[in-house]
């Protein structure tokens, strides 16, 4: 934990911004907007299955607005970035709990998913990301550890708190908490300076454009590989538990196990990065949700949910330190907000599409055993496709 301690001691207050915009991402996650669905959908007026449809259709808006908003961290000095994403969350957070009209109630709910999930995300890593060169793995692990606080303490906090206080107290609540926690590192903050600056228009667009390299397509179905999985195994966790024979219980407690496997991931797997480089971890950080799904599928029941969980969850902890480092031994820290951004769009629209395919298997009868099968498959797919994308040098700049 030595570099760890040095990490913290030297750049106590950047890591600090970083961390904070990786918990405030917490207002957009779905796991704390589906702790609401109930009230917000009563609100808007929209069924169980409406608001699921709505759910869906902000979201891909949203990655189709990082795709245009996300590259602007590389030239929009971090500090401006940041006050612009968090007016415009408080904004959405006004419109989703006090607007009387369902369609800007909609809205609001697309400007949270869009600056909480998305813009937030991408303001920690990036700033992690690109200020790090020796320690970025360690910088990226450490401040993806405000995702899991978030994930954490919120529910069993919000579960207390929803005894005396309505939603929408408790939204204005968490609000008031986060700009009480960032109006210091506005004020005074080590903000960096933006690392280049914006195009001209005669200049056209400038830096990579990777939905047009071949090495782009070629790693993307390896970072997608867990997005997707973990996506189908928490919407469809019911079906899951059935087949396998297991029960919601036990996949409630397996879930705080993945909740405390992704501690050790990402902290080694923030280490390991600094220590061997992120071209030898990609090939290597998916192997444990691999075996996890190997054995589900092969012996099932209680042992397997465990399985699953954990080992998804040691690999989720590891993914963004080496997905991010990854990013920037290819393609450069000055324009990790485009390719950032390019990735985090292709990770909402891939994440929104595999439920829907996922139920359409279920529904022609696949087994879920047959669904583990495909994860698997998709998984060696992807391995295999990133290989010659992926340098043999393990060196990181």
């Amino acid at each position: 934990m030595a570099g760890y301690q040095d990490l913290l001691r030297h750049h106590r207050g950047l890591l600090s911004i970083a961390f904070l915009a990786m918990f405030s991402s917490s207002f957009g996650q779905s796991f704390f907007i589906g702790l609401f669905q109930a009230p917000i959908s009563a609100r808007l007026g929209l069924t169980a299955g409406e608001f699921g449809s709505a759910y869906a259709l902000v979201t891909l808006v949203a990655g189709f607005a990082m795709l245009r908003l996300g590259p602007s961290i590389d030239w929009i000095p971090p500090r401006r970035f940041a006050i612009l994403v968090l007016a415009s969350l408080t904004l959405g957070v006004m419109l989703l709990t006090l607007s009387p009209w369902w369609l800007l109630g909609l809205l609001g709910l697309g400007l949270v998913r869009l600056c909480g999930q998305g813009m937030m995300t991408h303001l920690g890593n990036t700033l992690a990301g690109r200020e790090f060169v020796a320690e970025r793995g360690r910088a990226l692990g450490l401040i993806s550890l405000g995702v899991m606080l978030g994930e954490s303490a919120l529910p069993p906090l919000i579960a207390m708190l929803l005894v005396w206080f309505g939603w929408q107290e408790l939204w204005w609540l968490f609000g008031l908490v986060l700009a009480a926690l960032w109006l210091p590192l506005l004020l005074r903050g080590p903000w960096p300076q933006a690392p280049g600056r914006r195009p001209a228009a005669h200049e056209g667009r400038q830096g990579p454009r990777p939905f047009r390299e071949t090495r782009f397509w070629r790693l993307l179905p390896l970072l997608m590989t867990l997005p997707i999985s973990m996506t189908g195994l928490f919407i469809y966790q019911a079906r899951m538990t059935e087949d396998l024979g297991s029960t919601l219980a036990t996949y409630a407690l397996a879930l705080t196990g993945m909740g405390l496997a992704k501690l050790p991931g990402a902290l080694l797997g923030g280490r390991l990065v600094d220590h061997i480089g992120p071209m030898l971890l990609a090939r290597l950080y998916l192997l444990p949700f691999a075996l996890a799904l190997l054995l589900a599928m092969l012996v099932g029941g209680d042992l397997g949910i465990w399985a699953l969980m954990v080992g998804g969850g040691l690999a989720m902890g590891t993914q963004e330190p080496i997905a991010t480092s990854l990013l920037v031994s290819i393609w450069g820290s000055e324009h990790l907000g485009t390719v950032r951004a390019t990735l985090s769009a292709a990770m909402v629209f891939s994440t929104g599409i595999a439920p829907a395919l996922i139920g359409l298997a279920l529904d022609a009868g696949v087994t879920f055993e047959g669904v583990l099968g495909a994860m698997l498959a998709l998984l060696m797919v992807g391995w295999w496709l990133a290989q010659g994308a992926l340098p043999a040098d393990t060196d990181t700049p």
